[in-house]
């Protein structure tokens, strides 16, 4: 079966010397009059005359020649298909599959085609509004008895490259093609398959952008794999199965990376109360007995396996070899913060998994702390009895404020490990610490040794925020802030 329109072979073909160099002749002479309509402007109309110039062409070759070696289009039926109306459903059922395989393959292939053109040409594009012409057109067409209707590659390419701008060229197009149907299909008997095979390859040429597969290898190899792969698909299977291994390919990217999301395991950068990531930052320490992982993505039942797996590897200090450390020596990590900022979800999947990790813990004397949830994932968490659970005490509105208590902890000894944060330090207070009255009280800073005042205001009891610390003139000062 060949199929010119999408430019790949299917079954054993062989190849074959005339239509190649008849081809290949007719694809030079299409793109030298695409390049003089580009270049000059007085012979702009070049660019445009070339698709009819190179079936001319090719007609000729074949009327002087005959060459039997050179396959045509054939006889076309004229006229148009009358309308008619379905009567039976007799093979309804037996084609849901196959519509459902069409309609996904012509929608991939008219949102493709358009984002391309939309991207060459700079304009926006509304998906939305392609699908309700895609639908109406093939509702439409259904009742004359037409083929499924969708955005065909190498027909817009054509149409692009003959300087079309706007809609009213498809319907000029259309005017265009029913005339032809009805009144010369006759002239459609020698045009040689090969003249429209290099109409097609000289106007997807233009769409092809090869600068995108320099950039992806600087920025992404993935990318480029995923480029690579689509291409030569499309190449050797054909548009459809082109498009579908790349829509597939790029499923399984984003499964995986979905499933395998961003951690990290975070330390203080000198001189500050800011932790980020000890790979990123080399300069950042961490405290030994204490550590401080960064969640980077919504937490659910597709990745919370791997999510549990990174923590078990950081609690053996593994991450940690290379980087700065600080605190008391201890033998074995006793506190794992989870900073939770960049959760934006959790499911109840992972509240499970979250309580099992907990009494794993919990049997190793091992605390779980909570810092900077957002107010849907502490709900999330309050419902699930995941709060109650590892205690209200554990949960911190910064980063610091966990590390602070923690510390003291394990400066501690064995005694001060056994002891709750209230008993502790009252002024470092968590998400549901805060009394109905304010008052002031002192807490020492553990690391700067200066004397600061605290206060606290009422709020919700099961959203409400720790006091943060701002640093004033010599002083640090506690106030209470909304989110």
């Amino acid at each position: 079966m060949h199929d010119v329109d999408g430019l790949t072979l299917s079954g054993n073909v062989m190849f074959s010397w005339p239509p190649f160099v008849l081809g290949s002749l007719i694809l030079a002479v299409l793109l030298t009059m695409k390049h003089l309509g580009k270049t000059r402007k007085s012979l702009r109309f070049l660019r445009a005359a070339g698709p009819l110039t190179g079936v001319i062409l090719g007609i000729a070759v074949v009327k002087l020649f005959r060459p039997s070696a050179i396959s045509v289009v054939g006889e076309i039926p004229q006229g148009l298909p009358g309308f008619s109306v379905p009567k039976g459903f007799a093979y309804f059922t037996s084609l849901i599959p196959t519509a459902f395989l069409i309609t996904g393959v012509a929608i991939l292939e008219s949102v493709g085609i358009a984002k391309a053109l939309a991207a060459k040409n700079g304009y926006d594009l509304d998906s939305n509004q392609e699908l309700f012409g895609l639908g109406v057109a093939n509702i439409s067409a259904s009742f004359f008895s037409a083929y499924p209707t969708t955005g065909s590659f190498s027909r817009s390419a054509v149409n692009h490259e003959s300087g079309a701008k706007t809609g009213l060229a498809g319907i000029i197009t259309g005017i265009i093609m029913g005339c032809a149907l009805l009144f010369l299909t006759p002239l459609f008997v020698d045009i040689p398959q090969c003249a429209l095979a290099a109409i097609v390859i000289s106007a997807v040429m233009g769409l092809v952008d090869y600068d995108e597969a320099i950039l992806l290898w600087r920025v992404d190899k993935k990318d480029l794999f995923l480029w690579t792969i689509t291409f030569l698909a499309t190449l050797f299977l054909g548009i459809e199965i082109g498009v579908l291994v790349g829509v597939g390919v790029s499923l399984a990217f984003v499964i995986h990376e979905s499933a395998n999301p961003h951690m990290a395991v975070l330390g203080r950068l000198p001189g500050t109360t800011i932790y980020r990531n000890i790979q990123q930052y080399p300069e950042a320490y961490a405290y030994n007995g204490i550590v401080i992982v960064r969640v980077d993505a919504p937490i659910y039942f597709a990745n919370i396996s791997y999510i549990k797996d990174r923590l078990r590897e950081y609690e053996s200090k593994s991450e940690l070899d290379g980087s700065m450390r600080r605190g008391p020596e201890v033998e074995r990590v006793h506190f794992v913060i989870i900073e939770m900022s960049p959760v934006t979800y959790i499911d109840s999947s992972a509240v499970q998994a979250l309580k099992d990790l907990y009494h794993e813990y919990k049997s190793r004397g091992i605390q779980i702390v909570i810092a900077n949830p957002k107010r849907e994932v502490l709900v999330t968490l309050t419902k699930a009895g995941l709060v109650d659970l590892i205690g209200k005490e554990w949960y911190f509105v910064r980063v610091h404020d966990a590390v602070q208590i923690c510390l003291q902890h394990v400066q501690g000894g064995p005694n001060e490990l056994s002891r709750t944060p209230d008993s502790l330090v009252e002024g470092k207070r968590g998400f549901f610490q805060r009394s109905n009255l304010r008052k002031e009280e002192a807490t020492v800073d553990l690391e700067s040794g200066l004397q600061t005042s605290s206060s606290s205001t009422s709020s919700d009891p099961q959203l409400q925020e720790p006091l943060l610390l701002q640093r004033g003139n010599g002083s640090m000062k506690e106030h209470g802030v909304k989110k």
